[in-house]
Order: C-alpha cells, then sequence, then structure tokens
C-alpha cells in the first residue's frame, strides 16, 4: 500500500448485520478502538461478550470496544472514521443525523451494495468528508453476533470522492488491510460500483420475486433467460452513461451466476426477513440512469414493480 500521513485510531461501525459484523471483527482483532452501533440492542450486545464470531471463509473471534444503539452517542467522542454498512434504504436519515460528526481529519466510508449511496451521504456530509468502497465478500447471520463467511474474495476498494481527501483514503485503506481486510486504493471506483450493481441486478430480484436460491434460478431454463435480459439491459445502460464494465463483463457475470450455488441473495434474504429491500439503489439506478440516457429498461422496471410488491407497507 502507499504511504500515508492519516493514521485513524477510533473506529465506528454502523450497522451490526453480517457485513457490520465483519468489518468491526477484523478491526477489533486488529487492535483498534472500534464501536459498534445498530438500533437493535440484541444484535449488539454479543460482540461484547463473547465477541463477534465469523466461520467460514475467515474463521475467529473478536471483542469490540463498545456497543451503541443511537448514533447520536457517537457524537460526545467522534470516531475518527465511520463505517456505514447499513441497508442503502436507511441513508438519508443517517447522513443528517452524522452531520454533526464530519470535520477536518473525519471521514464517512458507504461500505455497501448499491449505486449512488455515496452521493446520498455528501448531499449532507460533503464530498470532502465521504469516500466509498466497494466490496467483495458474501456473508449472513448464524445468529447475533455469529455470522457464517460464505466467501471472501480479496481485495476491497475504497476511493475519495474529493483528490483533497487522497491521503486519508490511502491511510485506511492501509489501516484495513493491516486488519486483513486486504483493501486497494483505487481511481476506478464508480465503474467498479455499477460492475458489481448490474451483476446483482439480473440475479437479485429475480431470486426475491420467486424465492428460489440463485442454483434454482439459473438452473430452470424461462428464469435464466429473464436473468439474462435484465443482465443484458444492465449491461448497455451502464455503457450508454459510460461507465467501464470491460470487454469480458457479460462472460465473467454468466460465468460468476452459474457458480453461485444454494445461495440466497441479499433481496431474498430480506424478503424472507420482512424487510425493505436495496432494489432502488440496484434496479431503481438502473431505470433511473437509462432514462438519462434515452434507453428503455422494460425488464428493470418490471422486476422493481414485483419487489417492491413483496416488501413491508
Amino acid at each position: 500500500m502507499g504511504e500515508s500521513s492519516y493514521k485513524p485510531k477510533k473506529i465506528a461501525v454502523i450497522g451490526a448485520g453480517p457485513v457490520g459484523g465483519i468489518v468491526a471483527a477484523f478491526l477489533a482483532r486488529g487492535g483498534y478502538d472500534v464501536t459498534l452501533c445498530d438500533v437493535v440492542s440484541s444484535l449488539l450486545e454479543p460482540a461484547l461478550e463473547p465477541g463477534i464470531i465469523l466461520e467460514g471463509a475467515d474463521n475467529f473471534q473478536a471483542r469490540v470496544t463498545r456497543i451503541v444503539t443511537r448514533v447520536d452517542d457517537l457524537a460526545a467522542d467522534p470516531p475518527d472514521v465511520i463505517i456505514v454498512t447499513v441497508k442503502a434504504t436507511a441513508l438519508p436519515l443517517l447522513a443528517s443525523v452524522l452531520e454533526s460528526m464530519t470535520g477536518e481529519g473525519r471521514y464517512v466510508v458507504s461500505w455497501q451494495n448499491g449505486i449512488d449511496t455515496e452521493r446520498v451521504l455528501s448531499q449532507s456530509l460533503g464530498v470532502r468528508s465521504v469516500m466509498r468502497a466497494v466490496v467483495n465478500f458474501g456473508s449472513f447471520l448464524i445468529a447475533p453476533g455469529h455470522i457464517k463467511v460464505a466467501f471472501h474474495h480479496r481485495p476491497h476498494f475504497l476511493q475519495e470522492l474529493d483528490p483533497a481527501s487522497k491521503d486519508a483514503a490511502i491511510g485506511i485503506c492501509n489501516v484495513l488491510t493491516e486488519c486483513g481486510l486486504d483493501t486497494h486504493h483505487t481511481d476506478q471506483i464508480r465503474n467498479m460500483v455499477w460492475s458489481k450493481a448490474v451483476n446483482n441486478s439480473c440475479m437479485n430480484p429475480v431470486c426475491a420475486v420467486t424465492g428460489k436460491t440463485m442454483f434454482e434460478v439459473i438452473n430452470d431454463p424461462i428464469l435464466s433467460n429473464l436473468v439474462d435480459l435484465l443482465l443484458k439491459e444492465g449491461v448497455a445502460v451502464a455503457r450508454a452513461n459510460e461507465f467501464t464494465l470491460g470487454p469480458d463483463f457479460y462472460p465473467f457475470c454468466v460465468d460468476y451466476i452459474k457458480d453461485a450455488g444454494h445461495h440466497k441473495p441479499s433481496m431474498l434474504q430480506d424478503i424472507e426477513a420482512g424487510r425493505r429491500t436495496e432494489v432502488d439503489f440496484i434496479n431503481g439506478k438502473i431505470i433511473e440512469y437509462g432514462v438519462r440516457a434515452g434507453i428503455a429498461t422494460p425488464y428493470n422496471v418490471a422486476l422493481r414493480a414485483l419487489v417492491k410488491g413483496r416488501e413491508p407497507h
């Protein structure tokens, strides 16, 4: 990693689900002062005692420094870095609460799925304080504080929104890498966000609507054809908006989907748990950017509507 003068000590992770739990566990094991925050106290308590348990692609246990149930509680002693791992649907409310906690030397990282999550944060916090990461692991909760890491494809990637914050971004990458969450600094984060979102946009909503695993969908000829149509639609929108996916992106996605196995993607996990999904930040954004470029997106429009119909109201 590159050299950086930025050396954060105190880190808060907002969201004690599987993604937040993994980040908090790695940072805590690395010796950092870690505060884990979530509105659901039952998710938090095991992080202190006996500690967060990871099993699967990563296997260890680590205790965080403290837990809080209100983001406001971070304001008394603001952390150097706040890593946001909650669902994108919570961002507008969260961004307004975080306004008082940013300033010189303090940063907020969107460590989330979906398109333009960092832009929602920067509208409230300003571009200088906000960074965006693309994460390459899959996980789910076995129980509160007990996380199955289904796969972990290192490295992860991170980029500042404002060039003035590049040194800090490299410093945060160094901390994450030192703790075992190998994270590289990049200047291509929006292309990476789009590559991941287009890949997620085809399988996630089909599983969410049908209740089937990725393996079941890809082995059903009618459903796999729908996945293919969604994928091609997303690729067309990305390229029309001049995002770079690379020449082999389509065959890469097809191969990736075929290898997915009996995995329930996050959108289906949300539907089964009675939670709102991130469909607006995935398929909804493909629709929005399609309008920008004058490209019709009938498959994304249909699947987004069907997923919204299954969400709690």
